[in-house]
């Protein structure tokens, strides 16, 4: 069946940067706002795993968004709460400092226009695990913006979270197509082709910011770097 869609994972796929380093930066940057705020580290770094830890086990009765903050709060009495305002001046003014670990490239925005020039549905399949704020921030890390995406996931508008393959199901109830009219591209094996190809979808992994955690055969899959990918949206 002809691809009337194409799903692209961001983090690594079309965001260039290592996760790790990423991920290692972020939560720095948000827990020395917190101290600086006069919260206690420990006790706020073991409230922000367990709320991203619950986010990834979501069963989907509520959004990640709400199941985040229900295992967060539970680390606080109500008084002690940090205050919502403080993560949004976080994500206003300290967030994009994280563009100093995250790598630059012209062909992630080639690939999503000529994916648009193609009149083939645009979505960002990216982890929901971030509000709709940071991931606005990263994508503009690459000169694309929400314009760009019929529709892109974050924790307001997700009930589940990758790897679980229900997250996809929700993305294509939304975007109201089947699995096989859909082509997902991402760089992480178990995230991102697992689940999809186990759905039906079709797959694309980009192998320049590989994340195999498994050690699986990538054979298995089609897969390629930046060029190779954009060689295969032209020719959809």
């Amino acid at each position: 069946m002809a691809v009337k869609a194409v799903l692209f994972d961001l983090d690594g796929t079309l965001l260039p940067m290592d996760q790790d380093l990423f991920l290692k930066t972020y939560f720095g940057l948000l827990t020395e706002k917190m101290v600086k705020s006069g919260y206690e580290q420990k006790n706020f770094m073991r409230a922000l795993l367990a709320g991203t830890d619950a986010m990834v086990k979501n069963d989907g009765k509520q959004s990640n968004e709400a199941v985040f903050w229900q295992v967060f709060s539970s680390f606080y009495t109500p008084e002690a709460l940090p205050p919502i305002s403080l993560f949004d001046a976080f994500y206003a003014e300290d967030f994009i400092k994280t563009r100093a670990v995250c790598g630059t490239d012209d062909r992630p925005r080639r690939i999503v226009d000529a994916v648009k020039e193609k009149g083939l549905v645009c979505v960002l399949a990216t982890a929901p695990a971030f509000p709709a704020v940071a991931t606005q921030t990263r994508m503009g890390y690459v000169g694309l913006s929400p314009d760009d995406f019929a529709l892109y996931t974050t924790y307001e508008n997700s009930s589940f979270c990758k790897p679980n393959v229900d997250y996809y199901r929700e993305v294509l109830e939304k975007i109201g197509l089947s699995p096989t009219e859909c082509l997902m591209v991402g760089n992480d094996v178990s995230d991102d082709m697992e689940p999809a190809a186990a759905l039906g979808m079709q797959v694309f992994l980009l192998t320049d910011y590989l994340i195999n955690k498994k050690g699986a055969d990538i054979t298995q899959y089609p897969h390629g770097n930046y060029d190779d990918l954009l060689c295969l949206i032209k020719a959809l």
